[in-house]
């Protein structure tokens, strides 16, 4: 390997090892004490006593959802940004980095995927009728999963990747799985993610039941929903809205984010 070439890797190593810990960081969240000592056996109690047919309900409606986004939504998504900007961003910092790998180049593609991260964010706790004015008419879940694909997608092309193709919603689906769960289950979505990365042929075979997998993260979600919004007292009626919407939000983007960027950095390592 050229001195040059050894020099770019041991740059793009020293990246990865720190996006690898804010991995492990997010892997191995600990609980502050009150929320330990607290709210965790009141989750507990909570997912007991959540009804079995408000959980299928929800469940059958972000399944739905998912599927009516895939199918008639993505352009919809697509008018709140310009894809073709993004793209064009994407381009002139990768060819930067090409042309001077330095740390200095990578955070400008981080900071382009970190931008509209937080106003995204926001406009998750909004009721559905304002998001309706800024140009994403989706009714109520298929709403929320509007801004949840929207999110991530602006973050994907940020670091250059197509959301199009059915390995990327394979991706992203197991991302959104890997966000709202915690532990061994969000460590496991956390391996299906790698090994889509990696090419790995049995777990890109679950493209073939797009399906499946859109019924599991569907199951992840209202989960993750119906026990942030029982914690909190508030009323199932409009799912759109409220604080848990932003949490939600948030941890999915955080693990976006880090899963992207290892993406990009291991593409760049040259072998």
């Amino acid at each position: 390997m050229k001195k040059e070439d050894l020099k770019k890797n041991k740059l793009l190593k020293k990246q990865l090892q720190k996006i690898e810990k804010k991995e492990t960081k997010i892997l191995e969240k600990k609980e502050f004490k009150f929320v330990k000592e607290k709210i965790v056996p009141i989750q507990e109690k909570i997912e007991e006593k959540i009804p079995k047919k408000l959980e299928q309900t929800l469940e059958a409606a972000f399944e739905s959802g998912f599927k009516l986004v895939f199918e008639k939504g993505i352009g919809v998504i697509e008018k709140s940004y310009n894809k073709e900007d993004k793209r064009a961003a994407f381009d002139i910092k990768h060819y930067a980095v090409q042309r001077q790998m330095s740390h200095k180049n990578i955070n400008k593609i981080d900071k382009s995927a970190s931008k509209g991260i937080l106003l995204n964010q926001l406009l998750t706790t909004v009721e559905g009728g304002v998001l309706g004015v800024l140009g994403i008419g989706l009714p109520d879940i298929p709403l929320l999963i509007g801004m949840l694909l929207k999110n991530i997608y602006e973050i994907s092309l940020s670091y250059g990747f197509d959301y199009t193709e059915d390995k990327e919603k394979l991706y992203i689906l197991y991302l959104i799985c890997a966000g709202v769960t915690k532990e061994e289950v969000q460590a496991m979505y956390n391996r299906h993610l790698d090994e889509i990365t990696k090419g790995d042929e049995q777990r890109l075979k679950d493209t073939q039941h797009l399906d499946a997998v859109i019924k599991e993260t569907a199951h992840c979600l209202a989960e993750a929903m119906l026990i942030a919004k029982f914690i909190q007292g508030l009323p199932i009626v409009g799912v759109v809205g409220g604080f848990s919407n932003f949490t939600i939000m948030k941890d999915i983007s955080e693990m976006a984010k880090v899963k992207y960027k290892k993406r990009y950095l291991k593409e760049k390592l040259i072998n």
